[in-house]
């Protein structure tokens, strides 16, 4: 199958990109797209491929943005109500309130969704309470968080048909695992146990492994160390089946995805495939922190990237879901992440403030359309 290059996806967007929008509403409109007009969701459905978005619950009262969802997306993940912090901020407090309004929204439209995290074994990212802890042994590190992952995991009756278990615990300066208070006195096994305990709460929901590995520059120990700790989980029965790639771009450049890091990307993926491993594409965005300012220029790059990019992972058999990390410019977490020198507003996403595709949703599109089906 032939696929395009960058400089021949610049091309293949700007044009589609015109009869495109005539079947999108603005934001003011309000409406639905002309009828006729297929969703993301629909042109992945055709290739075998879920498609969907991260989401918060206070996106859940606004209709615009919900319009959205709808017309684009099979399926959603909770873009911070699943991690611990907000369900269990104190010892002993469970807030279930923001996690089960996403989950009601998600059967209530019959949407798939995706659990995410149930172990974000970072210090960084864990509750300050978990980090004072000075667990006494390892078999109270156990109790608490096997209590924690079991209520998480089980809490919807098996509707989520996905968990990231272990959420970037591989250090990307070293490659080697990171360390927690549960860790220091459980020892690493800790990540074999949540894949355990989560198996035993949701049998029947893919369990993966979820980080932030990338194609860029200076990725090589990340890679190195995620192919590692992957063959060790499988070397000691741990029940994982999918690499969570969350295809974030934010050290180089969109347009430098040369050859040669594809190639190196492209040796990375097929490590991870001959393991036997599912793919998922967790909280895709296009990050242009240091892109030239004019608004031209950053879309264009974008969306060839986009289709480049989408066009390596979806040759992959193994790739049955695409996740965006958000679908606005103006409520992306990297409006404030890395933000731009100049003050610039950023597009990383799919729509721009005004709710309008963007070259990058036309470039989604014609990915799903070039991919080969799969079961």
């Amino acid at each position: 199958m032939t696929k395009l290059t960058r400089r021949g996806a610049l091309g293949l967007v700007s044009g589609a990109m015109l009869s495109a929008c005539s079947g999108w509403p603005s934001k003011e409109q309000g409406t639905a797209p002309a009828p006729g007009t297929p969703g993301l969701k629909d042109l992945a459905a055709e290739t075998g491929v879920r498609f969907g978005t991260a989401m918060s619950s206070r996106q859940l009262s606004d209709p615009d943005y919900v319009r959205l969802v709808l017309q684009d997306c099979a399926a959603i993940v909770a873009e911070n109500e699943h991690k611990m912090y907000v369900i269990q901020p104190r010892p002993g407090e469970w807030n279930w309130e923001r996690s089960d309004a996403l989950v009601a929204f998600a059967r209530e439209h019959g949407l798939a969704m995706r659990g995410h995290t149930l172990l974000w074994h970072r210090t960084r990212w864990l509750p300050q309470w978990v980090n004072d802890s000075e667990f006494a042994n390892a078999a109270e590190v156990e109790t608490l968080l096997g209590d924690y992952v079991t209520q998480v995991a089980a809490r919807d009756g098996g509707y989520i048909h996905s968990w990231d278990v272990v959420n970037e615990t591989v250090d990307p300066a070293t490659g080697e695992l990171r360390e927690t208070s549960f860790s220091r006195v459980m020892g690493q096994g800790i990540l074999e146990f949540c894949f355990h305990k989560a198996k035993e709460a949701a049998p029947n929901a893919q369990l993966v492994y979820n980080d932030y590995m990338s194609w860029e520059t200076g990725m090589e120990k990340h890679r190195a160390g995620v192919l590692k700790l992957l063959e060790r989980l499988k070397k000691n029965g741990a029940p994982v089946d999918a690499l969570g790639i969350q295809s974030h771009s934010n050290s180089d450049r969109p347009d430098s995805f040369t050859p040669a890091k594809q190639k190196a990307w492209r040796d990375f993926v097929d490590e991870v495939v001959g393991m036997g491993l599912d793919l998922t594409l967790t909280e895709f965005d296009v990050n242009d922190t240091t892109m030239e300012a004019d608004i031209g220029i950053r879309d264009r790059a974008a969306a060839a990237y986009t289709k480049d990019y989408l066009d390596i992972m979806l040759s992959y058999p193994q790739t049955k879901e695409v996740m965006m990390w958000g679908l606005v410019d103006s409520q992306s977490w990297l409006k404030d992440f890395l933000p731009r020198e100049d003050g610039v507003a950023k597009r990383p996403t799919l729509f721009d403030a005004d709710y309008k595709p963007k070259p990058m949703h036309e470039a989604v599109a014609a990915a799903f359309r070039a991919a080969p089906t799969r079961d």
